[in-house]
C-alpha cells in the first residue's frame, strides 16, 4: 500500500484493500469482496440531543450534527469483509450543478434542482461560483470530519453528476429531451460547460484528501489510493444507443481518462440498454448494477446481463439478498463480482463470509 492506514473498528482493513485491488484488476484472490449494510441504515434518524431547525436545509447544513449523526450511526461497531466506514459530506445528489445556481431544494432524505425549462440563447453557457455556500459547506463538512476522523473511519468526497445528468438537472429530464429534438447541440454544449468545472471541483477535494492521507471514496464506499470515479449517465435511460453516443460517450470517455478507477453507475435495465458502450469506455474496471425494486428486484433474473459484464473482463458491483445468495452462487462465477448484502445481524455477516469463502 503507499501509505499505511490503520482503522480500529476494521480489523481486517489491509487485507480488505488487497481484495478491492485485485477485484480493479480483474482478479480474485480468496473470495470475491463483500460489503454489508443494515435494511434503511441510510435513513435511520439519530438523536438531535434537542436541537431544531428553522427549515430542513438548515438540518442539512449544519456541519456538526451531520458528523455526529455519522459518528453515531457506527459505535461500538466492528466492520467486516469490504464494509469501510467513509464519512462523505452529503449535501445531495445534484450538488454540483446546484452551484451554478440553480435552485435547490432540500428534502428528509435528498435534494434536487429547480430546473431552467425556458427557452435558451444559443450562447448561452452556465457559470460555476467557486465562492457557492455550497462549496463553502462542503469544505466545512471535509474540513471538520478531517479533524475528528483519527483511526476510526475514512474521510471521502462528495456525490458528483457531470456532463449529461448535470445538464438534465439544469433543464430537467423532459425539457432536455425536448432539447434533443430541438437543439442537440445545446446539450453538448451544456455538457461541456460543465467538464473542465468538473475535474476542478473534484481535484480540489481530492487534493485536500490525499494531503490528509486519505483515500479516494465516495458514496459506493469502494476506496482507491488514486483517484475513484464514478461515472453515470442516469439520463440515458430515456434515450437510444445512438444518442448516448452523440451527446454522452465523450464527455464520460474524458472522465474516465483523468481518473485511476471507474465504476460506471448502471442505474436500472434503461441504462443497461447502453451495457455494450458502456464496457467500451477507456480504463473502466466495472459497473454497478442497480436492478431496481419490484419486479426488477431479484437478481437472479439478471444472471445473463452480469455473465456478459464477467466475459468482457470487467467487474460487477452488484445487491444480492441473503435469501437469493445460495442461488447466486450456484448460477454464476465469483470471478468479477463485488457483493452488497444488506444484513440483519454482526453475527449474518459472518455466516455470509464464511458461506462465499467456499464459493
Amino acid at each position: 500500500m503507499p501509505w499505511k492506514i490503520k482503522l480500529a473498528n476494521m480489523p481486517g482493513f489491509e487485507r480488505a484493500m488487497e481484495r478491492v485491488y485485485a477485484w480493479y484488476e480483474g482478479e480474485m484472490l480468496d473470495r470475491p469482496p463483500i460489503r454489508f449494510s443494515r435494511h434503511n441504515a441510510d435513513f435511520n434518524t439519530v438523536d438531535a440531543g434537542g436541537r431544531t431547525w428553522p427549515t430542513l436545509k438548515d438540518r442539512w447544513m449544519d456541519a456538526p450534527y451531520q458528523i455526529e449523526k455519522f459518528e453515531a450511526s457506527f459505535r461500538g461497531k466492528t466492520f467486516h469483509a469490504e464494509t469501510f466506514p467513509v464519512f462523505w459530506p452529503n449535501l445531495g445528489p445534484n450538488v454540483f450543478a446546484a452551484c451554478y445556481g440553480t435552485p435547490y431544494i432540500f428534502g428528509e432524505v435528498t435534494a434536487w434542482t429547480e430546473p431552467k425549462t425556458e427557452a435558451l440563447a444559443s450562447d448561452y453557457v452556465p457559470k460555476i461560483d467557486w465562492q457557492h455556500p455550497y462549496i463553502q459547506k462542503l469544505d466545512e463538512l471535509t474540513r471538520l470530519a478531517l479533524e475528528r476522523v483519527g483511526d476510526r473511519y475514512l474521510v471521502g468526497y462528495t456525490d458528483m453528476h457531470p456532463g449529461v445528468d448535470c445538464a438534465a438537472a439544469w433543464r430537467g429530464p423532459e425539457r432536455l429531451l425536448y432539447d434533443l429534438i430541438d437543439d442537440p447541440e445545446s446539450i453538448r454544449r451544456l455538457s461541456a460547460a460543465n467538464e473542465q468545472d468538473f475535474f476542478r471541483f473534484y481535484d480540489h477535494y481530492d487534493t485536500i484528501l490525499k494531503d490528509h492521507r486519505q483515500l479516494s471514496v465516495t458514496w459506493m464506499n469502494i476506496p482507491s489510493f488514486g483517484k475513484m470515479h464514478i461515472p453515470s449517465c442516469d439520463f440515458s435511460s430515456m434515450i437510444s444507443t445512438a444518442d448516448f453516443k452523440r451527446i454522452a460517450y465523450k464527455a464520460i470517455a474524458q472522465e474516465c481518462e483523468r481518473m485511476d478507477h471507474n465504476i460506471f453507475h448502471v442505474d436500472g435495465k434503461g441504462v443497461a440498454r447502453h451495457l455494450d458502450v458502456i464496457l467500451s469506455l477507456p480504463n473502466l474496471h466495472g459497473i454497478q448494477w442497480v436492478q431496481g425494486v419490484g419486479a426488477d428486484a431479484p437478481v437472479l433474473q439478471w444472471v445473463p446481463l452480469i455473465e456478459h459484464v464477467q466475459k468482457a473482463g470487467k467487474g460487477v458491483v452488484v445487491d444480492v439478498a441473503p435469501a437469493e445468495l445460495d442461488s447466486f452462487i450456484k448460477a454464476l462465477s465469483p470471478k468479477g463480482l463485488y457483493l452488497c448484502i444488506a444484513a440483519e445481524s454482526e453475527e449474518e455477516e459472518l455466516r455470509i463470509m464464511k458461506r462465499v469463502e467456499k464459493w
